[in-house]
This record gives structure tokens, sequence and C-alpha cells, in this order.
């Protein structure tokens, strides 16, 4: 069973997810959520990275309607979310393989780091809005050396779909944590 912390946790998530904030996640949030990546440069229609993000997002959708559509109706509310969440440490593998492709979708210069500002555009991307990313990248940025490699990226991403522990700095790589 999630923890009170993770229900918070992924109460962000839930939000960003539910693009007609109906309180209910259904397919076509998942398509929605597949046309905000694609504005990314790296992630436009046509393009291999696209193909990947889109077989990757619809794949998690998949999964999460056959873990948490108690109801059987092609719809999962914030309860049923919270059953895949249980789930996810028994799959690391697979939230692994999603790390590595968020990063050559946000890696916008294909230097092989994360930035900052390729941060922001991850949170901003994932929410679908303008979030405020202030002190964030300085939590996350394990070795300060102003970015983040792709293995400190797999590990932070792992903490944040994983982790019930509210002081691993993973926690941090989506944005700020709701309010309770």
């Amino acid at each position: 069973m999630a923890s009170a912390f993770q229900e918070r946790k992924f109460k962000g998530m839930f939000a960003a997810f539910d693009a007609d904030g109906d309180g209910y996640l259904r397919e076509e949030d998942f398509t929605a959520l597949v046309a905000r990546w694609s504005r990314l440069p790296a992630v436009g229609v046509g393009t291999e990275l696209r193909a990947r993000m889109e077989a990757l997002l619809m794949g998690w959708w998949a999964a999460l309607l056959e873990a948490g559509d108690a109801g059987g109706d092609g719809a999962v509310d914030m309860s049923e979310l919270l059953s895949l969440v249980d789930r996810l440490p028994s799959m690391v593998a697979e939230v692994t393989a999603t790390a590595d492709t968020v990063f050559d979708a946000v890696d916008a210069n294909g230097d092989g780091l994360i930035s900052p500002e390729e941060h922001r555009t991850l949170v901003e991307t994932w929410n679908g809005q303008p979030v405020d990313t202030a002190g964030v990248f300085e939590l996350l940025d394990l070795n300060g050396d102003g970015h983040l490699s792709r293995e400190e990226f797999a590990l932070l991403w792992r903490q944040f779909w994983i982790s019930d522990d509210p002081v691993e700095p993973g926690n941090w790589l989506c944005g700020r944590l709701p309010a309770r």
C-alpha cells in the first residue's frame, strides 16, 4: 500500500497526467501527454525518439490500466493509480528504461548531460505548464558539477518513482511536491 508520502508525491503526477482535469486518467490523457512531449525538438513527429516516447507512455498507460482499473471502465482514479505504485519496486528495469528515453528527449543539445534549463523543460513538459523550479536543480545535482549525467538521472528517476524515503533527492525530479 502506498504511503502518505508517496500519495502526496503522485498527486502531482496524477494532476499532470489528467489532461482534461476530470479526476480520471484515460487513454486520451496519455495521448495528450505524448503530444506534449512531441513539442520537444528531438521528439518531433516522425523521429525515432517520438516513436520510443509514444511506445513508452502508452505502454505505461497499458500497465496502469491493467494494474489499476478495478472498475473495468477504462478510467483510473488516484486510488487506482496507487495500486501501480505498489508494483514499481519490482519493475526497476522498466522504470530505468523510462529514464533513458526521457533523458534523450530532454537532452536538447545532445551533449549527454541535462542542464538546469533542460531540467526545467522536463518539469514543464510533464506538467504541461510553466513551473517554478528555483532551487530544485541544486537538490538534484548530486556531485555539484552543474548538470545531471545519464547515471545521475537514472538514479534520481528511480528514486522519484519507487522511493518512499522523503529525504532522497530524486523526489524533486519532477518539481516541487504538492502541498499536503
